[in-house]
C-alpha cells in the first residue's frame, strides 16, 4: 500500500483556470488518497493559502487575475512553508528559472503525462504514488 498523507497534512491546493485540467489533476490525486481544494483564480488561491493548512500547492503560471509566482511566494511565507509545483502551457527555461527562484519545488510544462505529474507530486511530498 502507498504511503499517503493523512488529515490536513494531505490537503493539496490546485489553482488552474482550465476547468478540464483542474478536474484531471483532482481526479488523479483523489485516487491516490489526497484531499483536494481547487480554485480557478489567483485571488481565491491566495485566500486559501492564508487560512488553511496545506501539504502542497499546484498552480498554473498564468492566471486571468494574477500570476502563479505570487501563489508560490505566498505558500513559502506561511508559518510552515508549503511546497509548490508550477505548471504552465508557456514553458521555457526562463519561466522555469523564475518559478524555482521564487521557491517552487517543481515545474512542469504542459502538456505532460499523468505519470510525470504524480511522480513529481509524490517526490515533493516524499510519498509513494498509490
Amino acid at each position: 500500500m502507498a504511503d499517503r498523507p493523512q488529515g490536513d497534512s494531505g490537503r493539496i491546493l490546485l489553482v488552474d483556470d482550465e476547468a478540464d485540467l483542474l478536474a484531471t489533476y483532482e481526479r488523479l490525486l483523489r485516487r491516490r488518497g489526497y484531499r483536494i481544494v481547487a480554485t480557478s483564480s489567483c485571488r481565491d488561491g491566495l485566500s486559501i493559502i492564508e487560512r488553511e493548512p496545506l501539504a502542497l500547492v499546484v498552480t498554473d503560471l498564468r492566471l486571468p487575475d494574477g500570476d502563479g509566482i505570487d501563489i508560490v511566494r505566498a505558500a513559502r511565507r506561511t508559518a510552515t512553508p508549503t511546497p509548490s509545483i508550477v505548471v504552465t502551457g508557456f514553458g521555457s527555461e526562463a519561466s522555469r528559472s523564475v518559478a524555482l527562484a521564487a521557491g517552487a519545488s517543481g515545474y512542469l510544462a504542459k502538456p505532460f503525462g499523468a505519470t510525470a505529474f504524480i511522480s513529481l507530486v509524490g517526490g515533493v511530498l516524499g510519498t509513494t504514488p498509490g
